[in-house]
């Protein structure tokens, strides 16, 4: 499998109902879990956002300024979903962004397109609105369709992301994924590193090609950490 979309296509035809992301946040004890049916409805609602209604096109590029959360996931998989290269440039032509860098990036709303997301639980609304040329992700997610289908699918010679400075092709990011060594098939890997940024996306990538899921924790303490790793019966964890 060359593609995101193949991938995920394999998850849902073998045990569309399991869980495949779940998170924590151990200072607002959030749990939120995702079993691969919701993860996709997510992923396609997020791509119709991206492509129906903000005319994002195949090849442009996103931003994924997000804190370790769960919708680091959902917005690697829309990018892909719909052939947009995850980058880490200051100068994207759009950005999914969070609470922290919601200003910095309101200020330059003119020249990208701003998404903005107020991580809190299940995704909803910021309590006191954006400012003017924001998007806000928990308004508008909600009545997009839970499926999406590309009109121009990225192919395996694609590029998938530039996120450490090098473009890395769908082809060559599946390939990494099912050659590396973070989890067995079928294991359940727990990891503390933000899956869109260059060290943590394999913790992603490694466990949905190898049918298996991700527990993703934040701002918890080792003995929470500890005790997450039991009770979601992790198999391995990252960083190691």
């Amino acid at each position: 499998m060359t593609t995101f979309s193949a991938v995920l296509t394999d998850l849902l035809r073998a045990d569309a109902g399991r869980p495949l992301v779940t998170f924590y946040d151990g200072r607002t004890d959030e749990r939120v879990e995702l079993s691969v049916t919701t993860y996709g409805n997510w992923v396609a609602k997020a791509a119709s956002l991206l492509v129906d209604e903000l005319d994002l096109e195949k090849g442009q590029s996103l931003r994924v300024d997000l804190p370790t959360h769960w919708l680091g996931p959902v917005f690697l998989g829309a990018a892909w979903t719909a052939g947009l290269v995850v980058t880490r440039s200051e100068t994207p032509d759009a950005v999914v962004c969070g609470p922290d860098t919601l200003d910095h990036w309101a200020a330059r709303s003119d020249d990208v397109v701003v998404l903005a997301c107020a991580l809190t639980p299940m995704g909803v609304r910021f309590t006191d609105g954006v400012p003017p040329g924001v998007h806000d992700v928990g308004v508008e997610i909600w009545s997009q369709p839970d499926a999406f289908t590309a009109w121009d699918p990225p192919t395996g010679d694609d590029v998938a992301h530039d996120l450490d400075g090098s473009p890395v092709t769908h082809e060559v990011l599946w390939t990494a994924a099912a050659a590396g060594t973070l989890v067995t098939d079928g294991g359940r890997l727990l990891s503390e590193a933000n899956p869109a940024s260059p060290p943590g996306i394999a913790s992603f990538t490694e466990p949905l090609l190898r049918r298996g899921s991700l527990v993703l924790v934040t701002r918890a303490a080792r003995e929470r950490l500890e005790a997450t790793y039991a009770a979601e019966r992790a198999t391995a964890r990252f960083p190691a």
